[in-house]
């Protein structure tokens, strides 16, 4: 076989090249279609959360929850559950993200030294939150630690829940599924709790956890 032969033997075909550039082509678009799946899942996966379960106002939710010795995703619950984070004002005159009637806003403003408070302050998210956050503190101290019995006095007011945890015959024996007689106030307790722990779990980071 001369030399020329040989090297022709040797040299693949064009069609042959023209395979392996489309395997080569087919194996770029193949990864290239896996990261941009990668990509759009994550950003629809982020669009879906920011809807089911918004965060807004991350940075005064931490500050307030540490300043008030206070779980930022408790905070964030009671906001979920109160607002959906959108500020609005209720039928019973309740205002912004955690729904602060006027009468409960006078009363932290009275306690908390807010001398210059004024109910269109509520619109303020620092305010708001700053309030609502101080209230959940008290109710935590008036009892004694104990979050499930504050979480639905935030509801169903304290002396509401004051007459409850009577009747069942103190905070120990209190139960929530047999001694809350409104079932609204069963369902915000349960949903608190629940958004609670999603935003531990979503946003830990965002929270500072």
């Amino acid at each position: 076989m001369s030399s020329h032969a040989a090297r022709s033997a040797r040299r693949p075909s064009r069609a042959r090249l023209r395979r392996r550039r489309l395997a080569a082509v087919a194996a770029a678009a193949f990864v290239g279609a896996v990261v941009a799946a990668v990509v759009v899942s994550g950003v629809l996966d982020e669009a879906v959360r920011e809807i089911t379960l918004p965060l807004k106002h991350e940075d005064i939710i931490r500050q307030q929850a540490a300043d008030k010795n206070l779980d930022p995703a408790l905070i964030a619950g009671v906001i979920y559950e109160e607002s959906r984070f959108r500020d609005q004002t209720s039928r019973a005159g309740a205002r912004g993200l955690m729904q602060i009637t006027p009468e409960t806003a006078d009363f932290i403003a009275r306690r908390s030294g807010g001398i210059r408070f004024q109910q269109s302050d509520l619109a303020t998210p620092q305010i708001n939150i700053a309030y609502g956050a101080w209230f959940l503190r008290y109710l935590i101290d008036h009892y004694d630690g104990n979050e499930t019995l504050a979480v639905a006095a935030y509801n169903a007011g304290q002396s509401n829940v004051d007459t409850w945890v009577a009747r069942a015959g103190g905070p120990a024996q209190f139960d929530s599924a047999r001694h809350i007689p409104f079932p609204e106030t069963r369902a915000y307790v349960q949903n608190v709790q629940e958004r609670r722990r999603e935003y531990r779990d979503n946003y830990a980071a965002e929270l500072g956890l």
